[in-house]
């Protein structure tokens, strides 16, 4: 009887054992299961944004397309079929670890991640809680002037809204986001100007040219570069220099300098707004505007690069600089586009 019982139990734990390794393969393949993505031809026209992670494999954010990757052999097409949070992708970032994120004006309080086999949704944190990390990342928020921004830990997303600039309490939104060599993170807004985190405090800079409304609309401050001197400029024609303290004289903490002007050079012009920059390897500075082209500044010459299609001035996104220092162009039609040296050509695998 007791060798009867004691069979039975040996058999209860064998079936108990076959079952729970079944669950945990059953789950494991669940866990590796990897997104392949839709492999194209060619890139979808309108590419709003170029990245390449550590691993030197591109990724081209699209306006309606998701997003494309491109590892030097094929280009694979990410949707929201394919876990992707919204086919419209704003920004793209990598963290320590390698994971890829993703994030959409068109999403709100929310941002993808992609560990190389699957995406994940992050959900967004309302929280007061400020703080500056050099492993944090930033993120901008969805539109809709709510004075949002995200910023992310690695493992919480927070939702973190603005405290209003002195004497200003209109609604804004976030356009740009850069971290300086310093560490402080600087928020561009629209209409609102341009904002330094420092981890304590927030300072603002609300001259006329970051707040100023032209042709009834505001373009806000879309870039944000920081040159070799360590000097700033916020997609206007005006430089500043910036202090870790309140200048004496002005009670500032920096200082504006009339810089290069219009960048064609006229008095009155256009072109002293620009949607985005970069510095190259030779500290050159290269400026993107919708519809007149690509400007470099060498700090004494400003050269115009136009950027055609059968010999016709497209619409522009952005530029970036890869891990090589090549520079490319996002394009509102036209794909992507690299420079060659001489000039820009649009990139064709």
């Amino acid at each position: 009887m007791i060798l009867k019982l004691n069979r039975i139990a040996l058999l209860n734990l064998l079936i108990l054992f076959t079952s729970c390794n079944g669950q945990t393969a059953k789950q494991q393949v669940k866990t590796d299961n990897k997104v392949e993505g839709d492999i194209v031809a060619e890139l979808g026209k309108s590419i709003m944004v170029v990245y390449q992670d550590n691993n030197k494999t591109y990724w081209f954010g699209s306006w309606k397309s998701g997003v494309y990757k491109y590892d030097g052999k094929k280009l694979v097409n990410f949707t929201t079929k394919h876990g992707l949070l919204n086919n419209r992708i704003d920004e793209i970032k990598e963290d320590q670890l390698g994971n890829i994120y993703f994030s959409s004006a068109n999403a709100t309080s929310k941002i993808s991640k992609f560990n190389g086999n699957t995406f994940t949704t992050l959900k967004a944190v309302p929280s007061k809680n400020w703080k500056l990390d050099s492993s944090d990342m930033w993120f901008k928020y969805s539109y809709g002037n709510t004075r949002k921004v995200y910023r992310y830990n690695g493992t919480t997303l927070f939702e973190l809204q603005f405290p209003n600039p002195p004497n200003l309490s209109n609604p804004f939104d976030v356009y740009s986001i850069y971290k300086d060599s310093k560490g402080n993170v600087w928020f561009g807004t629209n209409p609102v100007g341009v904002c330094r985190y420092n981890g304590k405090s927030f300072d603002w800079i609300t001259e006329e040219d970051v707040t100023e409304f032209r042709n009834e609309g505001a373009n806000g401050v879309r870039s944000i570069l920081e040159d070799k001197n360590g000097d700033f400029w916020f997609n206007t024609e005006y430089r500043y220099s910036i202090y870790d303290s309140l200048t004496l004289k002005s009670n500032k903490f920096y200082s504006r300098h009339k810089s290069i002007g219009g960048l064609d050079g006229k008095e009155n012009s256009n072109l002293d707004e620009y949607l985005s920059s970069v510095i190259d390897n030779n500290n050159n500075l290269w400026f993107v505007t919708y519809r007149n082209g690509v400007w470099k500044y060498d700090g004494v010459t400003i050269t115009h690069y136009a950027v055609q299609d059968n010999s016709k001035d497209i619409t522009l996104f952005s530029i970036y600089k890869d891990k090589n220092g090549a520079l490319w162009l996002g394009t509102h039609e036209n794909g992507a586009y690299k420079f060659n040296g001489v000039t820009f050509e649009k990139f064709i695998y």
